[in-house]
């Protein structure tokens, strides 16, 4: 049977539970136990409409609707056969689909980037802390700057964060507590520089959630900035040539 367009099922799923809502009014979800032989076959023949489609989306792949849509069979036809049939295969299809949900989240949190700055090109990775602090959206930023070089550094707002010339964050990285040697930059903006850039980016590639300890000068309080790094692509982040001297 030739895969169902997305129109075609949307419209299909529609009709389905039009049709389940109309069948099952006036009584419990159930398999026809105890109802009408009318209300029973009425029961039964909703079933297999809606078994059918529930196979149309498996075999086209679309696990997001595959999963709404066999969870609402088990639910509203407990103890049939569609029912049955539906629970050998969807809890692969729902954990497939929600660990594939969780990947795309997580890769949706990066901005990716190339462009002019400062006499130069830039090509930047931002994520922005997923909690909220006082401190506002602070953006982790792994750059390349044709003649800065690489860095990675926390950008904030306001008057930016308190660190006499070194200072070391307090750290969180997939639960295990370490530090993270920084400094402010001398140009004043609200940033911290991670002072050793290369092993903060090959400890970032292996992680999924950075905690950092960071103290706002405009609060004086300490703030943890959470940061859901797991969705880094290193492909997305471009290099770029060196400058010519």
């Amino acid at each position: 049977m030739l895969p169902v367009p997305t129109r075609s099922l949307a419209l299909m799923l529609g009709l389905a539970l039009l049709a389940a809502g109309c069948s099952q009014s006036g009584g419990s979800s159930s398999s026809g136990a105890g109802k009408p032989a009318g209300q029973a076959a009425a029961s039964d023949a909703a079933a297999a409409q809606d078994l059918d489609t529930y196979r149309q989306l498996v075999r086209i792949h679309n696990d997001e609707m595959a999963t709404t849509f066999g969870e609402k069979i088990v639910h509203d036809y407990p103890g049939s056969a569609a029912a049955k049939e539906v629970q050998e295969s969807l809890p692969e299809i729902s954990k497939r689909y929600h660990e594939n949900a969780e990947k795309n989240r997580l890769a949706g949190l990066w901005l990716y980037q190339v462009a002019p700055m400062a006499g130069g090109t830039q090509s930047t990775a931002v994520i922005y802390n997923s909690q909220p602090v006082d401190a506002g959206k602070v953006r982790m930023v792994l750059r390349r700057h044709t003649q800065w070089g690489q860095n990675a550094f926390l950008f904030g707002s306001g008057k930016g964060f308190i660190c006499k010339a070194t200072c070391t964050l307090p750290a969180v990285v997939d639960g295990k507590a370490m530090g993270i040697k920084a400094f402010a930059p001398p140009s004043g903006e609200p940033a911290l520089m991670i002072s050793d850039d290369k092993a903060f980016i090959a400890l970032l590639k292996k992680a999924q959630k950075i905690s950092l300890t960071v103290t706002p000068k405009d609060s004086g309080r300490s703030e943890e900035l959470v940061y859901e790094v797991g969705g880094f692509d290193p492909a997305k982040w471009l290099p770029l040539p060196k400058a010519k001297k």
